[in-house]
């Protein structure tokens, strides 16, 4: 097996990807024009994943600050059985939900996260059960940039009754509380406003933030350097 095909190891009901080498990665952020998205030159994206390499892992993911380049212009690059991402009509303001203090992301365009995990084991929890348990693991929750950073390199993490919230991010209200809602990835069922075009595309939505589902787990990661 080359270093850059998938690999898949069954924990329980997670289906766990091995994510390809940075510099991989790094030329897939770059045929997809997020680089271009962001304002960096290809060669700077180049010699960074070179050199993040030397200290990374075998699992890292290469990631662009969500500051640098919005979920809302990376989310139509996702793909799943050839159709498109999309966010939801009624998340326009997706690009406020901002790392919050549990995500802690590096002050700097491009940064490694590392232990990326869909977090099954928690479906069926509410996002407000499974922050604390994160942080009780010692792990960092996703932000929303991050899992689509993720399933850009990784389609295949998004399965049908297995996804994700991305619960670093967060959207402050100009009274200073917290939006109630919480972005998630997930497959449309082309139902409602969806559209019936978009069946088994990606989708960025949300879930209420003391709601539970069955079939959403939580992305998390062991840190990010």
């Amino acid at each position: 097996m080359s270093e850059t095909e998938t690999e898949t190891e069954e924990t329980g009901t997670a289906t766990v990807t091995a994510l390809p080498p940075l510099a991989v990665q790094a030329e897939r952020l770059i045929a997809l024009g997020v680089h271009e998205l962001a304002g960096i030159a290809a060669g700077e994206l180049r010699a960074f994943a070179e050199g993040a390499a030397v200290g990374a892992g075998g699992d890292a993911l290469l990631a662009v600050h969500p500051d640098r380049v919005p979920a809302s212009a990376i989310a139509p690059l996702l793909r799943h059985e050839d159709k498109p991402g999309f966010v939801v009509v009624d998340m326009a303001d997706v690009d406020d939900f901002a790392p919050g203090e549990a995500a802690g992301l590096p002050d700097a365009p491009l940064y490694v996260v590392s232990g990326v995990d869909r977090g099954d084991r928690m479906a069926d929890w509410s996002p407000e059960e499974a922050l604390p348990a994160l942080a009780a693991e010692g792990r960092t929750p996703l932000v929303l940039s991050e899992g689509i950073h993720w399933v850009l390199q990784r389609p295949e993490v998004l399965e049908r009754n297995h996804c994700f919230m991305t619960i670093g991010s967060r959207l402050r209200k100009p009274n200073g509380a917290l939006d109630a809602r919480t972005p998630a990835i997930w497959i449309s069922n082309g139902t409602g406003r969806d559209g019936r075009e978009r069946r088994g595309a990606p989708k960025v939505g949300w879930c209420w933030w003391g709601n539970r589902h069955t079939w959403l787990g939580f992305g998390s990661a062991t840190g990010r350097s």
